[in-house]
């Protein structure tokens, strides 16, 4: 069962989107991508509290192709495509065909292939079997049109200060 409310509510099991703009972006998204032949998993009426507002009903959309702007935009929202590929070499010229590389998520019960295909994903964080956690200790970061700098760790503190620098040369008379 969903339970929709303030994220801060341990019984909240769904949060509203930031705002009721970044929601209608989303459904969007879905709409184009189902019209387009995506087929979605998730049936839409177990979330009653999607009203069009900011509660937006979660989505797994497969049959979906790399041209669907599902696919190539930054969502922020409660929608993943699920893609088939031919192999690694595929599914990384699409993960990098994009204009965006915040986070990726790899699947997989191998570490060293998931530590390899990270090592070329154009991203700034990659997670393994998860996307649910960030550590206050590793810096927050994205690439290409997804920002610049980072948050979080000592290189997110440092991001936010201005470092000056003095060079003092005693004056001889």
């Amino acid at each position: 069962m969903t339970t929709p409310g303030n994220p801060l509510d341990p019984e909240t099991t769904l949060g509203p989107m930031a705002n009721k703009r970044f929601a209608a972006a989303v459904r969007a998204q879905v709409g184009e991508a189902i019209a387009a032949g995506a087929v979605p998993v998730v049936d839409a009426a177990n979330f009653p509290q999607d009203d069009g507002g900011a509660y937006l009903a979660p989505q797994i959309l497969t049959n979906v192709d790399h041209s669907m702007r599902v696919m190539r935009e930054e969502s922020f929202g409660p929608v993943v495509g699920i893609m088939k590929v031919s192999g690694d070499d595929e599914a990384l010229a699409l993960l990098n065909d994009s204009e965006f590389g915040l986070t990726a998520s790899l699947w997989t019960t191998d570490p060293e292939r998931a530590a390899r295909i990270g090592a070329d994903i154009e991203t700034g964080t990659v997670f393994m079997n998860r996307a649910d956690y960030l550590d206050p200790a590793l810096v927050w970061s994205g690439v290409k049109n997804t920002g610049r700098g980072g948050s979080l760790s000592v290189i997110g503190f440092q991001n936010l200060t201005r470092p000056k620098s003095y060079h003092l040369k005693k004056a001889t008379a």
